[in-house]
């Protein structure tokens, strides 16, 4: 392309690149004709957009009161509703999210058995842990020597077995009354073994929490399992997150193995969502209270045991 003298303007002349004849035009006038049809596709586009309704703005109502609602046994927490507030705030931060209803959903009986073990993990401890053994090298039973404990101790991890039994989290179990010995097989659904190799800590969590709140009457809203998206694509899994009065967020992560090579995965994860040290929790199975004191005090996370987890929301709330 180039411009020709005005002298041959409406004669043909070789094109300087292919050598082709070309008509030569009045480079003035051409421009004008552009612009024209420029400005012209230009008013026709902002007529098409004042007649187009408003793209619809995000907004999150509330979510709906738990009052007189039994959160050991409801539907009422996997509603879009309730998770509207979490995903709108996260959408303001350019993070995509999905939420898992099904892992909030509590008519079964997955948080009543997180509650119980994660209040009596000293009691409980050995069982689950046989469980988890069990199904790890995929040995279908186990047994658990009562006789070995106090009478008291031995007669509540009896009727534990027998209570995990009758709700299927065990597909048999018997004691034999003569030897003190109760004999279990494991269960083998998909559910209960993730309950056993780690869900059970982010259900108590989540069922901790949410009796917390309750008490101290917050509004908020909350998931388990949420998947985000950052903007570069880098996807991750929250285990527990809370979103207190709309604007509070509280993330909890719930460790029942080896954490120890995750903690700059967790450090680099706060700082990106933007939430303060003090609300971005590893609850870690094992640790005691000095032991997450003095880590909580090297690294900008928070660590709590299990039983120290309500202790340390009572100190931000």
């Amino acid at each position: 392309m180039a411009e020709a003298p005005a002298s041959q303007i409406s004669t043909s002349v070789p094109c300087p690149a292919c050598q082709n004849p070309v008509q030569v035009y009045d480079t003035v006038l051409f421009v004008r004709k552009v612009l024209h049809q420029y400005f012209t596709i230009q008013n026709e586009l902002k007529q098409l957009r004042s007649a187009e309704p408003p793209f619809p703005t995000l907004t999150a109502s509330p979510p709906a009161t738990l009052d007189n609602i039994d959160v050991h046994n409801t539907e009422h927490l996997t509603s879009e509703a309730w998770h509207a507030e979490i995903v709108a705030w996260f959408l303001r931060r350019q993070i995509q999210v999905r939420t898992s209803p099904e892992a909030v959903n509590t008519t079964g009986f997955f948080d009543e058995f997180a509650v119980e073990i994660g209040d009596n993990y000293t009691l409980l401890g050995d069982v689950v842990g046989k469980i988890r053994w069990a199904q790890q090298k995929d040995v279908p039973s186990f047994s658990l020597k009562l006789g070995d404990l106090s009478q008291k101790d031995g007669q509540a991890i009896n009727a534990f077995c027998k209570r995990l039994y009758e709700h299927t989290f065990l597909s048999k179990y018997f004691y034999q009354k003569q030897d003190k010995i109760g004999r279990a097989t494991i269960q083998t659904a998909p559910g209960i073994r993730n309950f056993f190799a780690g869900d059970w800590l982010e259900w108590y969590a989540l069922m901790k929490l949410l009796a917390f709140f309750q008490e101290k009457q917050k509004t908020f809203s909350c998931t388990r399992n949420l998947s985000i998206v950052f903007p570069n694509e880098d996807l991750h899994e929250l285990d527990v997150f809370f979103l207190i009065e709309g604007n509070t967020p509280v993330c909890i992560e719930c460790k029942t193995g080896e954490f120890r090579q995750d903690i700059d995965k967790y450090l680099k994860l706060r700082k990106r969502l933007g939430i303060d040290r003090s609300q971005f929790v590893l609850c870690c199975l094992g640790l005691n209270d000095e032991q997450a004191a003095g880590l909580s005090s090297m690294y900008e996370l928070s660590f709590v045991s299990p039983s120290g987890l309500q202790g340390h929301l009572a100190k931000l709330f």
